[in-house]
């Protein structure tokens, strides 16, 4: 049986630990903030043992050691281990509001505050220095935002990615609304604004794209007809060539101005198009749907 080995990074206070938790909820055996000079070895010692699904955390504690970690996951790969890189990523702005809410410190801190800054400008200064020491990781792992994520919908999110078999292309579909920010994870953006809104149908206006009449009022539009066609023909092109590309995971926002009926009907029809073909993953932001 081939061991699956998840890798958990990311920025702190983006909810690495929540994430391991749900892994751990899921059958993985998890270790926490594991040096990376120990990865190989440790993962030499689970094989023994005849472990089938392992769960690592590690961060910018270990910064000096990170630059290895590319190299050691393709050794991995190459010996025949399913390893599938999460980072958990989060905007700036929700980074410092979440460490002044706890009032935790910033791994990073010490490096900051000695050069005589504010304390607010040295939790971004650190912040900053954080995504740039863990620029590659986030470069080749799949990038979840938990910017506007409660705990729970983290946890759901994680379990849903994980819960399809390795190695298959995970297309993720997510809905979001501009006025709140587009989500740092996405690899594609799509934008929607222009088509007809919901919103200003007195009737709409409470639902959302899940319910029956805004999917019937939008379905009538030749417009969003048009770009629904046009978004699901390019990903029907790029698709092939980004799986033959060795990619694991596909995100894909489709935005509109409050994220409520637009963005999450296409975001729906997407998914079921491409369900046939492609693992498939519905996440609408707004309003909390996983």
């Amino acid at each position: 049986m081939t061991l699956e080995l998840v890798l958990v990074t990311g920025m702190s206070g983006s909810g690495k630990s929540v994430a391991l938790r749900a892994l751990e909820d899921t059958g993985y055996f998890c270790v926490d903030n594991l040096p990376p000079e120990l990865l190989q070895d440790f993962v030499a010692l689970e094989l023994k043992q005849s472990a089938r699904r392992v769960a690592i955390a590690m961060d910018v504690r270990s910064a000096t050691a990170l630059p290895l970690v590319p190299e050691q996951l393709r050794t991995l790969q190459a010996q025949g281990i399913e390893v599938q890189p999460l980072f958990l990523d989060a905007t700036t702005d929700t980074l410092v509001r979440r460490f002044s809410e706890t009032r935790r410190r910033h791994p990073l801190s010490t490096t900051t505050a000695e050069a005589g800054l504010d304390q607010q400008r040295a939790l971004v200064e650190a912040i900053e220095l954080e995504r740039e020491l863990l620029a590659d990781l986030r470069e080749n792992a799949h990038v979840i935002d938990s910017s506007v994520l409660r705990p729970a919908q983290l946890q759901a999110y994680v379990k849903a990615l994980l819960s399809t078999p390795p190695g298959q292309l995970n297309l993720v579909f997510e809905s979001f609304a501009f006025k709140r920010g587009i989500p740092v994870d996405a690899d594609y953006v799509f934008d929607v604004r222009m088509l007809p809104n919901p919103h200003y149908e007195p009737e709409l206006r409470e639902l959302t794209g899940l319910d029956g009449p805004v999917a019937e009022y939008l379905a009538q539009s030749p417009e969003v007809e048009q770009m629904y066609g046009h978004i699901a023909g390019f990903l029907s092109h790029w698709l092939g060539p980004l799986d033959r590309n060795h990619r694991s995971y596909v995100t894909v926002a489709i935005g509109c101005t409050g994220g409520q009926h637009r963005s999450v009907y296409l975001v729906e029809r997407l998914a079921t198009h491409f369900a046939g073909r492609w693992t498939t993953h519905k996440r609408h932001r707004e309003i909390g749907a996983v």
